[in-house]
């Protein structure tokens, strides 16, 4: 009989411990979820950022063409005047 209790006793101290170690896996994950949570909204908020940044540096680009050198205002003024020629072709087959 002693056998018996000294293995009810074993069992029951093998299954507290094992709801030990589940109550500390469940919180263990819950603080990681959130933190993964966490993470993806920086990840997030970063990308949103980068491609503001993007579309800034673009314009950037655009503004220091058109107040560049002599150079560089030349071929803007050139591509521009392309778009214009381009655009009118477009009107004269639109009226035709």
């Amino acid at each position: 009989m002693s056998n018996t209790l000294e293995a009810i006793h074993l069992l029951e101290h093998k299954l507290q411990n094992l709801l030990s170690n589940y109550e500390f896996l469940k919180n263990e994950n819950e603080i990681l979820l959130q933190s993964t949570t966490e993470l993806q909204q920086k990840l997030l908020k970063k990308e949103q950022e980068l491609t503001h940044q993007k579309k800034e540096y673009d314009l950037l680009k655009i503004a220091k063409t058109i107040n560049g050198s002599n150079k560089d205002t030349r071929d803007t003024k050139l591509k521009i005047n392309a778009l214009i020629r381009e655009i009118d072709k477009c009107i004269i087959q639109l009226q035709e």
